[in-house]
Protein backbone atom coordinates (compact mmCIF):
# COMPACT_ATOMS: atom_id res chain seq x y z
CA UNK A 1 0.00 0.00 0.00
CA UNK A 2 1.78 3.12 -1.21
CA UNK A 3 1.95 6.21 0.98
CA UNK A 4 0.08 9.27 -0.30
CA UNK A 5 1.33 12.78 0.47
CA UNK A 6 -2.00 13.61 2.12
CA UNK A 7 -1.26 11.12 4.89
CA UNK A 8 1.98 12.83 5.90
CA UNK A 9 0.92 15.00 8.84
CA UNK A 10 4.35 16.48 9.57
CA UNK A 11 7.86 16.15 8.19
CA UNK A 12 11.24 17.82 8.69
CA UNK A 13 14.84 16.62 8.60
CA UNK A 14 14.48 14.69 11.86
CA UNK A 15 10.99 13.21 12.11
CA UNK A 16 8.01 12.24 9.98
CA UNK A 17 4.44 11.67 11.20
CA UNK A 18 1.96 9.51 9.28
CA UNK A 19 -1.80 8.95 9.51
CA UNK A 20 -2.03 5.15 9.55
CA UNK A 21 -4.94 3.34 7.94
CA UNK A 22 -6.77 0.43 9.51
CA UNK A 23 -5.15 -2.91 8.50
CA UNK A 24 -1.67 -1.46 7.92
CA UNK A 25 1.05 -2.94 10.09
CA UNK A 26 3.64 -0.62 11.57
CA UNK A 27 6.35 -3.25 11.96
CA UNK A 28 6.89 -6.62 10.25
CA UNK A 29 5.01 -9.61 11.66
CA UNK A 30 4.30 -13.27 10.86
CA UNK A 31 1.83 -12.34 8.07
CA UNK A 32 4.74 -11.24 5.89
CA UNK A 33 2.78 -8.15 4.80
CA UNK A 34 4.93 -5.13 4.02
CA UNK A 35 5.09 -2.89 7.11
CA UNK A 36 4.72 0.89 7.17
CA UNK A 37 8.33 1.35 8.22
CA UNK A 38 9.42 -0.19 4.88
CA UNK A 39 6.74 1.68 2.89
CA UNK A 40 8.06 4.90 4.41
CA UNK A 41 11.64 4.07 3.40
CA UNK A 42 10.44 3.59 -0.18
CA UNK A 43 8.48 6.85 -0.04
CA UNK A 44 11.47 8.87 1.23
CA UNK A 45 13.88 7.21 -1.20
CA UNK A 46 11.66 8.15 -4.13
CA UNK A 47 10.71 11.64 -2.87
CA UNK A 48 14.29 12.76 -2.29
CA UNK A 49 15.90 10.55 -4.97
CA UNK A 50 18.18 9.02 -2.34
CA UNK A 51 20.74 6.39 -3.30
CA UNK A 52 21.31 3.44 -0.99
CA UNK A 53 19.47 2.71 2.24
CA UNK A 54 17.14 5.19 3.96
CA UNK A 55 16.98 5.34 7.76
CA UNK A 56 13.56 5.18 9.40
CA UNK A 57 13.34 4.51 13.15
CA UNK A 58 10.23 3.49 15.04
CA UNK A 59 9.94 4.74 18.65
CA UNK A 60 6.37 3.46 19.28
CA UNK A 61 3.69 1.14 17.89
CA UNK A 62 0.02 1.15 16.89
CA UNK A 63 -2.05 -2.04 16.69
CA UNK A 64 -2.97 -3.23 13.19
CA UNK A 65 -6.77 -2.66 13.52
CA UNK A 66 -6.22 0.88 14.88
CA UNK A 67 -5.91 4.04 12.76
CA UNK A 68 -4.17 7.35 13.37
CA UNK A 69 -0.86 8.95 14.27
CA UNK A 70 2.42 7.09 14.04
CA UNK A 71 5.63 9.01 14.70
CA UNK A 72 8.84 7.94 12.95
CA UNK A 73 12.44 9.15 13.28
CA UNK A 74 14.54 10.02 10.22
CA UNK A 75 17.85 10.14 12.12
CA UNK A 76 19.50 8.04 14.81
CA UNK A 77 19.74 11.07 17.10
CA UNK A 78 16.00 11.74 16.84
CA UNK A 79 15.20 8.05 17.43
CA UNK A 80 17.25 7.77 20.64
CA UNK A 81 15.72 10.96 22.03
CA UNK A 82 12.17 9.93 21.10
CA UNK A 83 12.71 6.49 22.67
CA UNK A 84 13.70 8.23 25.90
CA UNK A 85 10.74 10.63 25.71
CA UNK A 86 8.24 7.80 25.25
CA UNK A 87 9.83 5.82 28.08
CA UNK A 88 9.68 8.81 30.42
CA UNK A 89 6.09 9.62 29.38
CA UNK A 90 6.99 13.05 28.01
CA UNK A 91 4.81 12.53 24.93
CA UNK A 92 1.05 13.03 25.33
CA UNK A 93 -1.10 10.69 23.24
CA UNK A 94 -4.84 11.29 22.82
CA UNK A 95 -7.16 8.73 21.26
CA UNK A 96 -10.76 8.75 20.06
CA UNK A 97 -12.90 5.63 20.44
CA UNK A 98 -16.44 4.90 19.27
CA UNK A 99 -18.49 2.70 21.61
CA UNK A 100 -22.13 1.56 21.52
CA UNK A 101 -22.76 1.66 25.28
CA UNK A 102 -22.83 4.88 27.25
CA UNK A 103 -19.97 4.83 29.80
CA UNK A 104 -20.84 4.69 33.52
CA UNK A 105 -19.61 8.27 33.99
CA UNK A 106 -19.20 11.26 31.66
CA UNK A 107 -15.50 11.27 32.53
CA UNK A 108 -13.33 9.08 34.73
CA UNK A 109 -9.85 7.72 35.41
CA UNK A 110 -9.63 3.97 34.86
CA UNK A 111 -7.11 2.06 36.96
CA UNK A 112 -6.64 -1.65 36.37
CA UNK A 113 -4.00 -4.35 36.31
CA UNK A 114 -3.51 -5.90 32.87
CA UNK A 115 -2.32 -9.43 32.35
CA UNK A 116 -1.21 -10.37 28.85
CA UNK A 117 -1.95 -13.75 27.32
CA UNK A 118 0.56 -14.06 24.49
CA UNK A 119 -1.02 -17.18 23.00
CA UNK A 120 -4.35 -15.35 22.58
CA UNK A 121 -2.65 -11.99 21.88
CA UNK A 122 -5.03 -10.47 24.40
CA UNK A 123 -4.84 -8.59 27.71
CA UNK A 124 -7.21 -9.11 30.63
CA UNK A 125 -8.06 -6.26 33.02
CA UNK A 126 -8.35 -6.89 36.76
CA UNK A 127 -9.41 -4.55 39.56
CA UNK A 128 -6.62 -5.83 41.80
CA UNK A 129 -3.08 -6.92 41.14
CA UNK A 130 -2.66 -10.53 39.99
CA UNK A 131 0.45 -12.54 39.14
CA UNK A 132 2.38 -11.14 36.13
CA UNK A 133 0.02 -8.18 35.76
CA UNK A 134 1.04 -4.57 35.06
CA UNK A 135 -0.62 -1.40 36.32
CA UNK A 136 -2.61 0.47 33.67
CA UNK A 137 -4.19 3.92 33.87
CA UNK A 138 -6.06 6.17 31.45
CA UNK A 139 -8.43 9.13 31.54
CA UNK A 140 -11.55 9.19 29.38
CA UNK A 141 -14.34 11.66 28.74
CA UNK A 142 -17.49 11.51 26.68
CA UNK A 143 -17.18 14.23 24.02
CA UNK A 144 -20.01 13.48 21.58
CA UNK A 145 -22.85 11.11 20.76
CA UNK A 146 -25.01 10.14 17.80
CA UNK A 147 -28.30 8.25 17.68
CA UNK A 148 -26.48 4.93 18.13
CA UNK A 149 -22.92 5.55 19.34
CA UNK A 150 -20.79 7.49 21.81
CA UNK A 151 -17.42 9.12 21.14
CA UNK A 152 -14.84 8.97 23.92
CA UNK A 153 -11.60 10.91 24.17
CA UNK A 154 -8.84 8.99 25.94
CA UNK A 155 -5.54 10.14 27.38
CA UNK A 156 -3.12 7.30 28.09
CA UNK A 157 -1.17 7.47 31.35
CA UNK A 158 0.60 4.13 30.80
CA UNK A 159 1.36 2.21 27.62
CA UNK A 160 0.28 -1.41 28.06
CA UNK A 161 -0.57 -4.08 25.48
CA UNK A 162 -4.12 -3.43 24.15
CA UNK A 163 -4.66 -1.13 27.12
CA UNK A 164 -7.53 1.04 25.83
CA UNK A 165 -9.30 -1.95 24.31
CA UNK A 166 -9.08 -4.04 27.49
CA UNK A 167 -9.96 -1.25 29.93
CA UNK A 168 -12.98 0.02 27.98
CA UNK A 169 -14.25 -3.54 27.60
CA UNK A 170 -13.84 -4.02 31.36
CA UNK A 171 -16.28 -1.15 32.08
CA UNK A 172 -18.82 -2.51 29.58
CA UNK A 173 -17.86 -0.24 26.66
CA UNK A 174 -16.02 -2.37 24.09
CA UNK A 175 -14.85 -0.44 21.02
CA UNK A 176 -17.01 -0.76 17.91
CA UNK A 177 -15.79 -3.69 15.79
CA UNK A 178 -13.50 -5.14 18.47
CA UNK A 179 -14.56 -8.81 18.53
CA UNK A 180 -11.53 -9.74 20.64
CA UNK A 181 -12.78 -7.51 23.44
CA UNK A 182 -16.47 -8.45 23.42
CA UNK A 183 -17.99 -6.22 20.74
CA UNK A 184 -20.72 -8.36 19.08
CA UNK A 185 -19.93 -7.61 15.40
CA UNK A 186 -16.83 -6.95 13.33
CA UNK A 187 -16.41 -3.92 11.07
CA UNK A 188 -16.45 -4.47 7.30
CA UNK A 189 -12.79 -3.36 7.07
CA UNK A 190 -11.73 -5.75 9.89
CA UNK A 191 -10.54 -2.77 11.91
CA UNK A 192 -11.84 -1.24 15.12
CA UNK A 193 -13.04 2.32 15.74
CA UNK A 194 -10.05 3.40 17.79
CA UNK A 195 -8.08 6.31 16.35
CA UNK A 196 -4.82 7.86 17.54
CA UNK A 197 -6.17 11.40 17.20
CA UNK A 198 -3.57 13.78 18.65
CA UNK A 199 0.03 13.82 19.83
CA UNK A 200 1.74 16.62 21.77
CA UNK A 201 5.50 16.60 22.29
CA UNK A 202 8.64 18.69 22.31
CA UNK A 203 10.63 18.25 19.11
CA UNK A 204 13.59 15.96 19.92
CA UNK A 205 16.12 18.23 18.18
CA UNK A 206 14.57 21.70 17.76
CA UNK A 207 13.08 21.67 21.29
CA UNK A 208 9.83 23.39 20.29
CA UNK A 209 6.39 22.04 21.24
CA UNK A 210 4.48 20.37 18.44
CA UNK A 211 0.80 19.37 18.35
CA UNK A 212 -0.35 17.08 15.54
CA UNK A 213 -3.95 16.05 14.83
CA UNK A 214 -4.90 13.16 12.53
CA UNK A 215 -8.14 13.31 10.52
CA UNK A 216 -10.42 10.35 11.27
CA UNK A 217 -11.02 7.58 8.71
CA UNK A 218 -13.52 8.38 5.97
CA UNK A 219 -16.65 6.39 6.70
CA UNK A 220 -20.25 7.13 7.65
CA UNK A 221 -19.76 6.51 11.39
CA UNK A 222 -16.62 8.62 11.84
CA UNK A 223 -18.00 11.35 9.58
CA UNK A 224 -20.80 11.97 12.09
CA UNK A 225 -18.23 12.84 14.74
CA UNK A 226 -15.43 14.51 12.74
Amino acid sequence: MAIENARILFEDNHIIVLNKKVSEIVQGDKTGDKPLVDELKDYLKKKYNKPGNVFVGLPHRLDRPVSGIVLFAKTGKALSRLNKMFKEKEIKKIYWAIVKERPPRESDTLKHYLKRNRKQNKSYAYDKEVADSKYAELDYKLISSSDRYYLLEIVLKTGRHHQIRAQLSKIGCPIKGDLKYSYPRSNSNSGIDLHARKIIFVHPVKKEEITIVAPTPKDSIWDKFE
